[in-house]
């Protein structure tokens, strides 16, 4: 049964500077803590990851997924390809200006390949959700002071 949610924060950078973090895939796995690797299989025209190989461990689950990303000048998205794990998976970052800040909305959804226990599910979601904003958020900012 595919299960979503949603989460917002605010960042303090422009939509330029956040999606060049996200497109960052192989450096997830140093905000993520879901993100074991990455591994980038193509790229788009302007050099943005196109297909990408993820390893992901949640709640003890270990999974190797191949996603495809679509990318707009205020929105970035993926589609599941491949997974041990999961039967869909789709998810977004949809940002909104703001002044000298930017509102980031991620969303996800997820359809588990195998039952998995409500709490189960709801404390992995919540955990994406916090690695997917909190962390998004700490290294942003942290490439920002370079």
């Amino acid at each position: 049964m595919a299960t979503s949610d949603s989460r917002d924060v605010v960042i303090e950078a422009t939509p330029a500077e956040i999606l060049d973090v996200i497109a960052d895939v192989e450096s997830a796995p140093q905000w993520s803590s879901q993100h074991q690797g990455a591994e980038v299989l193509d790229r788009d025209a302007d050099g943005r990851p196109g297909k990408v190989r993820l390893k992901l461990k949640t709640m003890g689950i270990s999974d190797e997924q191949v996603v495809r990303y679509t990318w707009a000048d205020d929105r970035v998205s993926w589609k599941l390809l491949e997974s041990s794990q999961l039967k869909t998976q789709s998810a977004s970052y949809t940002l909104t200006p703001d002044g000298d800040k930017t509102k980031v909305r991620f969303e996800i959804t997820v359809d588990p390949a195998v039952p998995i226990p409500g709490f189960v599910l709801k404390r992995a979601m919540k955990g994406g959700l916090e690695a997917a904003t909190d962390g998004l958020r700490k290294q942003v900012m942290k490439v920002k002071k370079r």
